[in-house]
């Protein structure tokens, strides 16, 4: 089975694909197995409750990973431009869970999910800073890595690779080689 993608028959598949299906059912985009990992692909619209009922629910309540992906030049046609992925761990059962939340481009919004996951806050101000999807509702939504004045968010595809200039905005530091 390795990493092939199976798209699984949610009345035969797993006990938490079944029951995600049955509680959201004509509001998920795709259900589907990679290895050993089940996933959800979401409208930023449906996130939230579907986090809140993983969680609450189905006790997956270790938030693992959350990171973005901007799918403007992927060769293959996705629901909208980025995508901001949540990878869950139920620690009673082991079960590993994926929800891809897809978020437009022209103003992309998603609501935070520190209530659900404390573990998001600082995940989600990365997210925002090098690609700059907006959640709303984040306690302390600013800049984590970059400085406040930074004027671009550098993960989307439209960024230059060699930058834009930038280093000329910032001092250097030459370490003291005494």
């Amino acid at each position: 089975m390795g990493n092939a993608l199976i798209v699984f028959d949610p009345t035969t598949g797993p006990p938490i694909a079944q029951r995600v299906q049955a509680q959201f059912e004509g509001r998920l985009l795709r259900g589907y197995q990679e290895g050993l990992q089940q996933g959800f692909d979401v409208t930023a619209e449906v996130a939230p409750s579907l986090l809140a009922f993983l969680r609450n629910d189905l006790g997956c309540t270790c938030l693992v990973d959350l990171t973005a992906v901007d799918y403007a030049k992927y060769p293959e046609a996705q629901p909208a431009r980025f995508g901001v992925i949540y990878i869950l761990l139920c620690p009673e059962t082991g079960a590993r869970v994926k929800v891809r939340a897809f978020v437009a481009d022209s103003a992309p919004r998603l609501a935070t999910a520190v209530p659900l996951f404390a573990g998001a806050d600082w995940a989600e101000r990365e997210v925002f800073d090098f690609f700059g999807i907006v959640f709303e509702g984040h306690p302390n939504l600013k800049r984590i890595l970059l400085p406040d004045g930074y004027r671009d968010h550098p993960l989307r595809k439209g960024y230059p690779l060699r930058g834009k200039g930038e280093r000329a905005d910032f001092e250097v530091y030459r370490a003291f080689t005494g």
